[in-house]
């Protein structure tokens, strides 16, 4: 079917310039041609990107998480109850939607466990495809270090008898052999992939995998040109267990085993060294950056001008952690921009580069294509927002449409999101699920399973301190 969108102003993407008065016209899922036409009060660009996610089923604040750093955040994950996995993934890939967002990466790390993988990750790819979005799964694979980078009997004698009982039943269970970690990729992938649904290996990091496991990976990627999403250097504390585990370099030693190549892409970056940045450069991996979910769980800010004057791709990421816990795509790539732009006169980030940032690399990293912009013969993912709200304000009404969106562009000024052709957001609301009630009964479920976590939330406390005297004691002082 051939539909038409009109625009007031058409931003096709980096490299080009915003065009005045544009009519779209869209065939099959791709655009089919680009002319003048009459605009409806609307500002239409590319789709966004999410090129680092985890399909999470509640806000931080939910938990009673906010402001505690990474390593010790983690584990209050296991305060979430298990919940039926479409109900979950519906949910969060509905709230990316409607915030403009129409390609993520859900690294799965966060496994509901009702059913087999298998029909878990079906449940999944469906929700993805009700929403309407572009989704990469990346399959969870883990088998080291479950509760902190190093051996964990030190800090397990740190906790009363109690604590001890329940974060050793909690955390430390068998790990699956790696080879069948990674053989469940292949599976998953046989069962799911197709109609906007993608697979990857999802390597949870370096500091949570044995070298077999990650060479199992390397391996099995390049036979299968199959890709690759991991965390990299989040925090101050995995530097320093990098340093001392990887004398070479952790990006020497992943360049060696097959993990740095253009199929890769790399969450967080915080720590990075220059000559890291040139190798990953230099090999075509992505860098994913996630401004707001690091200031919020404080693990610092990663050097995106050095990343890009050093020649890296770089993608936008939001981790769940949007910083207004609102899935604001939009004011993520705003505030990328405003932290990272510039010192003075010197321009760190242009925008061109954030343009690429917010779509093309991202959306390279969720899918392997590498294209740019809207124009004939491109897929038909557009975001359209409401430009007549966004410029009632004006005085000069020259301001360049850019320069307005980036001042203030919201997800309160979406008012249209198309994935491939399919309206997925209209009029600002989802069009495949019923959001609103999909998420009271999400919520609702929550709260009737929160009994089910009381052991852990009671021990929280104690492993949280635990945890704050392994990370700032003599093995990681330096």
């Amino acid at each position: 079917m051939t539909t038409t969108v009109a625009a007031s102003w058409l931003l096709p993407g980096a490299d080009r310039a915003a065009a005045a008065n544009q009519s779209i016209t869209v065939d099959g899922g791709k655009i089919t041609r680009i002319t003048a036409g009459d605009g409806d009060g609307t500002l239409v660009m590319p789709a966004l990107a999410n090129a680092h996610d985890h399909a999470r089923i509640a806000r931080l604040s939910q938990t009673g998480s906010y402001d505690v750093p990474l390593e010790a955040w983690l584990p209050y994950l296991t305060l979430l109850p298990a919940v039926d996995p479409y109900l979950s993934s519906a949910v969060s890939f509905a709230r990316s939607a409607r915030g403009g967002v129409g390609a993520v990466m859900a690294h799965y790390t966060r496994v509901q466990g009702l059913t087999d993988f298998p029909t878990e990750a079906k449940a999944v790819a469906q929700a993805a495809r009700d929403v309407g979005i572009r989704m990469a799964l990346a399959v969870h694979c883990r088998d080291l270090n479950p509760l902190v980078y190093d051996p964990h009997e030190k800090l397990l004698a740190d906790l009363s008898p109690a604590a001890c009982e329940c974060v050793t039943r909690r955390f430390l269970r068998k790990p699956v052999a790696a080879k069948d970690q990674v053989a469940m990729v292949e599976t998953v992938a046989r069962e799911i992939e197709g109609d906007g649904v993608t697979v990857q290996y999802g390597p949870a990091g370096v500091q949570w995998c044995t070298d077999e496991m990650l060479r199992l990976i390397g391996e099995a990627s390049a036979a299968s040109n199959r890709r690759v999403h991991m965390h990299l250097l989040e925090t101050q504390y995995q530097r320093n267990w990098a340093d001392r585990t990887f004398p070479q370099g952790i990006v020497r030693y992943l360049d060696g085993i097959g993990l740095v190549n253009e199929r890769v892409s790399f969450a967080h970056c915080i720590y990075l060294r220059p000559d890291e940045m040139e190798l990953i450069a230099e090999r075509g991996a992505t860098i994913v950056v996630n401004t707001s979910s690091n200031f919020i769980v404080s693990s610092g800010l990663a050097p995106l001008g050095e990343f890009i004057k050093r020649g890296c791709r770089v993608a936008m990421g939001l981790d769940g952690l949007a910083f207004d816990e609102d899935e604001d795509a939009l004011r993520e790539m705003r505030l990328v921009y405003n932290v990272h732009k510039a010192s003075g006169f010197d321009i760190r980030v242009s925008g061109d580069e954030l343009m690429r940032f917010a779509t093309a690399h991202g959306r390279f990293a969720v899918t392997g294509f590498a294209e740019e912009g809207l124009a004939p013969g491109a897929a038909a993912d557009l975001l359209t927002l409401d430009w007549t709200a966004l410029s009632a304000e004006l005085i000069e009404p020259d301001v360049p449409p850019f320069d307005l969106l980036l001042a203030k562009g919201v997800k309160r000024h979406i008012k249209d999101l198309t994935v491939a052709g399919r309206i997925v957001v209209r009029g600002g609301q989802v069009t495949g699920i019923d959001l609103p009630a999909l998420e009271g009964e999400l919520l609702a479920t929550l709260r009737a399973k929160y009994p089910t976590t009381a052991d852990i939330r009671a021990a929280m406390p104690e492993l949280k301190s635990a945890l704050r005297r392994h990370y700032t004691g003599p093995l990681y002082c330096a």
